[in-house]
């Protein structure tokens, strides 16, 4: 998402790839949050390093379908995440 990202010398964000990165960062964030809630430290230290390193991964990423899928796939990871948080608390 390196066109999404804004810095000195940077040009200025389209409407679309404003919103774009809007959903990219708010999906990082509800990921984080979801990782909060893992009751064993080793395993929030392991889910921590694998989103940081999956958005850094992908963060140069230009292609608006490239980018919508991986936002769908984030999604769906998310979802797993938090039903098997839920599962785990039952």
């Amino acid at each position: 998402l390196a066109a999404l990202s804004w810095g000195s010398g940077q040009t200025s964000l389209s409407p679309c790839q404003f919103l774009r990165r809007q959903q990219v960062l708010q999906l990082y964030r509800k990921i984080l949050r979801a990782i909060r809630e893992v009751p064993a430290e080793q395993d929030r230290r392991y889910l921590k390093d694998w989103a940081r390193e999956e958005f850094r991964r992908n963060k140069d990423a230009t292609e608006e379908d490239a980018i919508r899928m991986m936002i769908t796939h984030g999604n769906m990871q998310l979802q797993e995440l938090q039903r098997t948080l839920k599962l785990a608390k039952s």
